[in-house]
């Protein structure tokens, strides 16, 4: 029994040393290796494009900054030629522009971020709750921690279908993702867990236009994107048409549906790599002097929408409309935002604001490719794995733990009785011998 117990204790010891490894090597990079020397941001941007060449996409725009400045530009196509100005599809990327446009109008004082958003929404209310849907302010709406639980995820309209008006998809979306009804509601207390909500951001583009009685698209335009000097960056194309304009390209290669989105602020900014370097230098000192947040949001503001306002797990993964990928060593965080959509686009874009450096991914073809290249430089310059690759990386985690306590359990049941087994022999041996 006492050669047991030890078993089980040693096995419950490797059990927990395991975990410990495995945890480590997924939150805090054990054994990993980043892919580039540090420092060297040519060789990483090597090594990023072999890893882009291998992954065959569609179209790829590429751009380093490094203490404010572009310094490493990539661009490659499998159709018609991209280059820095090329307009990509962001999907929900779109949600960080979007967030800039509402924070305008708590700086100008037209709303106020910790009111009901209901104060504000003319042609569509929440539905009633179970919980107090006066909770849902505008900063959790941001923060996606106001207790919505549609969980969209926009598929968008193909050509030739009509779109359905913003208050119409708010009560119930057409074109939501599969496994989600489409409803915008309260379904969680308001303030508690982080629950991502695209139908959020779309109850937030349904306030600006009540607010402003402006298009989302033309205030966005006016008060976001030209004095950043996004010029060619847009949330609704023209009628006509836009000039480099990136294909789009399936998992295969092949042309893909161009869809169009009634959630524009949610999914649908289009923007070139040249406007997203601009968008992350106007959270620095200009070189002429210009101001941080060029005169559309003051300093402060932009460093409020950095700060933590949703965790998961124990990290910190939210600000207001900005994600938190990992701490920069400097007391603060390197943020951003992602966006991925049917059928292949998936968007990136990652900065240090202590530092001044960052990087945007914009690619379609490729389901992840994009996030995992900006994964690969967060860890490449601070050492810390991005809180998107371990969500990511998630399943594989929890398959390398399992394999690993299977092992561990069937060799301890294994040497369990194999001791058992031996004593049993020699209690036989030892009762053979008595009896002679």
């Amino acid at each position: 029994m006492r050669r047991l117990i030890i078993v089980g204790l040693a096995a419950f010891a490797a059990l927990l040393v395991w975990s410990v490894v495995v945890a480590g090597a997924a939150l805090e990079g054990w054994g990993r290796r980043p892919i580039a020397p540090a420092g060297d941001a040519q060789a990483f941007a090597a090594a990023a494009m072999e890893r882009a060449r291998a992954a065959s996409p569609g179209d790829l725009a590429f751009v380093m900054i490094e203490d404010g400045h572009p310094t490493v530009e990539r661009f490659s196509s499998i159709g018609r030629p991209v280059d820095r100005d090329t307009l990509f599809q962001v999907a929900s990327l779109s949600k960080w522009v979007t967030a800039l446009g509402v924070m305008h109008l708590v700086e100008t004082g037209r709303i106020d971020l910790d009111a009901p958003v209901d104060t504000y929404l003319k042609r569509w209310k929440l539905p009633p709750s179970e919980y107090d849907n006066r909770q849902v302010t505008v900063r959790r709406l941001l923060s996606h921690t106001a207790g919505l639980t549609d969980g969209l995820g926009y598929l968008g309209f193909a050509p030739g279908q009509p779109l359905q008006p913003l208050p119409d998809s708010l009560t119930r979306a057409a074109d939501a993702s599969p496994g989600h009804d489409g409803r915008v509601r309260v379904g969680l207390p308001p303030g508690g867990q982080w629950k991502y909500s695209g139908g959020g951001y779309a109850l937030l583009q349904l306030l600006i236009e009540d607010v402003t009685g402006e298009p989302f698209d033309t205030y966005m335009r006016h008060a976001v994107l030209e004095p950043l000097g996004m010029s060619r960056s847009r949330f609704v194309l023209p009628a006509d048409g836009v000039e480099n304009l990136a294909e789009f390209f399936d998992l295969g290669g092949k042309p893909a549906t161009h869809f169009r989105f009634t959630a524009t602020a949610a999914a649908s900014l289009y923007t070139s790599a040249a406007d997203l370097t601009r968008l992350i230098q106007a959270h620095l000192p200009g070189p002429a002097g210009e101001p941080i947040g060029r005169g559309v949001l003051k300093p402060e503001t932009l460093a409020a929408m950095r700060k933590p306002h949703a965790s998961q797990f124990g990290a910190d993964i939210w600000g207001l409309g900005a994600m938190l990928y990992a701490p920069n060593g400097k007391g603060g965080y390197v943020v951003g935002h992602d966006g991925n959509n049917d059928p292949a686009i998936n968007t990136a874009a990652r900065f240090d604001p202590a530092r001044g450096d960052g990087i945007v991914v914009l690619e379609t073809g490729h389901k992840i490719l994009a996030t995992r290249l900006a994964g690969e430089w967060v860890f490449w310059k601070t050492g810390k794995v991005d809180n998107l690759m371990v969500i990511l990386e998630s399943r594989r985690t929890f398959k390398t733990l399992a394999v690993g306590w299977a092992v561990i359990l069937v060799g301890s049941v294994g040497l369990g009785w194999w001791s058992w087994r031996r004593r049993q022999i020699g209690g036989s041996d030892v009762a053979r011998a008595s009896s002679r």
